[in-house]
This record gives C-alpha cells, sequence and structure tokens, in this order.
C-alpha cells in the first residue's frame, strides 16, 4: 500500500493547486514536455520569434526588434482562477536590457501589435513585466516593474511612458538574471486581483499589489507575450499553471450574463503629470540653422572689415 503513496501524491499534486479547493486545469496549462505530434503543442499556439525546446520556450532571443507569444486556445470560463507563470529574463548586457513581457487574459489571441508583441487597444487583463524605462517625466519607481492595465478597448499603453498614465498599480521586482527561474501568481476571485512573486522558486510568495473592484469577463484567453526593441533580452517561458479557484458551478444563465461582462476596475492608480514629447529637430534643419548661422558670421565680418577699411580711409585724408 505504501508503494502506491508517492503516485497517489503526484497525481493529487497535477489536480489540486497551491491553496486548498484549487484545481488544476490541464487544458489551460503548460509543462514538459511541450510539444505533442510534430511541433504541436497541445491547446497552445505560438507566434513571431517564438522556438520551443525541451527546457523552455523562447519568445524573443537576446536580439534586437523582435515579438513572440503563446497563447491558449481553449477560452477560460471559470469565473475565479489563478494562473502561475514560471519564466527566466536573461541576457548579456548588465545596464541596457528590454523590453519586457505580459501576461495575457484577454478576449483576441494572435494578434501581433505594440504592447510587448500584443495588440493595442485590448479587451481584457495584462500584467506587464516591463524591464526598461521610457519613461518622459519623473517616475517614481525602478524597473524592473510589475504592473497591471484593465481594458474595455478604449484606452492606448503609452510605451514612451511606461504605462504608468493607465495602470491600476504596480511593484518593483528585481527578477532578471537570476540562476533559477522566477515565479509570477495572478490571482482573480471575488473581483479582487492579486499579483504576487516568488523570485527564488521555493514556493515562499511575496504579494506585488491587491486590487479590489475588478471585473472580469468569461472565455477569455491565456497568453504570454515579450518584445525587445533596440535593446534586447531573453525572454524564457519555462511553465504556465492555471488553477481554477474554489468549485463554485454557474447556471447558464450566470454563464451568458458573465460572458458579456465588460473589463472594468473600480480603482486606478493616480496619473502623474503628463509632459508633452519634445519635438525632434531634423538634421536637415540643423543644417540650415548652422548654414544661416555661418551667413551671418561671414556677413559680420565682412560689415567690419569695410568700416574699418573707410575708418582707414578718413584717417589718412586728415593728413593732407
Amino acid at each position: 500500500m505504501l508503494y502506491f503513496l508517492p503516485v497517489f501524491l503526484t497525481i493529487l499534486y497535477t489536480v489540486k493547486g497551491e491553496n486548498v479547493g484549487d484545481y488544476y486545469k490541464r487544458e489551460h496549462s503548460l509543462v514538459k514536455p511541450y510539444q505533442g505530434s510534430g511541433w504541436q503543442i497541445p491547446y497552445w499556439d505560438f507566434h513571431g520569434s517564438t522556438i520551443i525546446s525541451n527546457d523552455y520556450i523562447r519568445l524573443t532571443p537576446d536580439a534586437r526588434s523582435l515579438v513572440g507569444g503563446i497563447w491558449n486556445s481553449v477560452p477560460l470560463m471559470k469565473p475565479a482562477w489563478e494562473v502561475q507563470l514560471q519564466f527566466k529574463i536573461h541576457g548579456n548586457m548588465k545596464d541596457l536590457f528590454g523590453d519586457g513581457m505580459v501576461l495575457w487574459y484577454a478576449k483576441d489571441r494572435m494578434v501581433p501589435g505594440p504592447v510587448f508583441g500584443s495588440k493595442d487597444f485590448f479587451m481584457g487583463l495584462a500584467i506587464i513585466i516591463d524591464t526598461y524605462s521610457n519613461h518622459n517625466g519623473p517616475h517614481n519607481h525602478q524597473h524592473p516593474y510589475i504592473s497591471a492595465m484593465i481594458n474595455n478597448s478604449t484606452l492606448t499603453y503609452d510605451h514612451d511612458r511606461d504605462g504608468t498614465l493607465t495602470q491600476l498599480a504596480g511593484c518593483e521586482v528585481k527578477l532578471r538574471n537570476f540562476d533559477t527561474p522566477t515565479f509570477v501568481s495572478v490571482r482573480y476571485e471575488n473581483e479582487i486581483l492579486t499579483v504576487s512573486t516568488d523570485l527564488q522558486g521555493h514556493n515562499k510568495w511575496t504579494e506585488c499589489f491587491s486590487i479590489h473592484g475588478i471585473v472580469l469577463p468569461l472565455g477569455y484567453y491565456i497568453g504570454v507575450t515579450a518584445a525587445t526593441g533596440d535593446l534586447s533580452d531573453n525572454h524564457d517561458i519555462i511553465a504556465i499553471r492555471t488553477y481554477q479557484v474554489g468549485d463554485q458551478i454557474l447556471s447558464d444563465e450566470e454563464i451568458q450574463q458573465r460572458t458579456q461582462l465588460i473589463p472594468s476596475s473600480k480603482f486606478m492608480e493616480p496619473t502623474r503629470e503628463h509632459h508633452p514629447d519634445p519635438v525632434p529637430t531634423s538634421y536637415f534643419k540643423v543644417f540650415v540653422y548652422i548654414l544661416i548661422g555661418i551667413v551671418v558670421v561671414v556677413a559680420l565680418v565682412i560689415l567690419g572689415i569695410i568700416l574699418y577699411q573707410n575708418h582707414q580711409s578718413n584717417s589718412r585724408k586728415r593728413f593732407y
């Protein structure tokens, strides 16, 4: 009987989550071995620069101007859930690196765009792991920085201001170039969104932020995307584990109602002052300004020479 105990515990872990009452959802999870038949991954689709290996899924290599992503193909129909993302962000540069990655719960999937590899004006939730500061105007935090954004398709993510004009909350997390993978947990239950981190993988979670009054509909998709720009990093996914929180059963009418909800939040972090971007000056304009300056200087020099010669000529006339 004791011989079967380890097997039983292994099976139990694949069903139950970290908390009592949490149930592992295989169709929304991504763990090793990743591949099914051929290059396909059951329940998942990928795009862009994404590379599948035996040990990780690399959304972008440490190279400039790339985007990659991987999306669950099954809509999440649970009213309460938790997603644990296990990942590594690393590269050769010590100080200059970027740009970051996003864990999505969004209506539209597999649509590349400017928000770390996915579309802007999205519907749903974005948990943004931003590793590089593009800030225009003063920041009140350092990077890497984890933040949350809720969108009903009317808001744009402003990269130049690192999303600070639309973020709900955030926290600083030094998570780059670790020897071991980093864990981020996103838990949604009773209109409360809680984001926590476990930097060393020791199952010791630290709360990043918790926000009340979050409304998310049923039927959106889990995904992770990443992007590099002028700076770069490796963005690797090790695992995505999704859990159903509790055992609430919804009626058909409740399911219909909850799928029609509009993503919203009753709380938003106060925005900092908006600083207009400086208007860039073209090289042609700079050349014209320099040329005008040279012409003015030359004209003044010539005028000075003429006046000096006239003065000398008048002086000589006095001696005759």
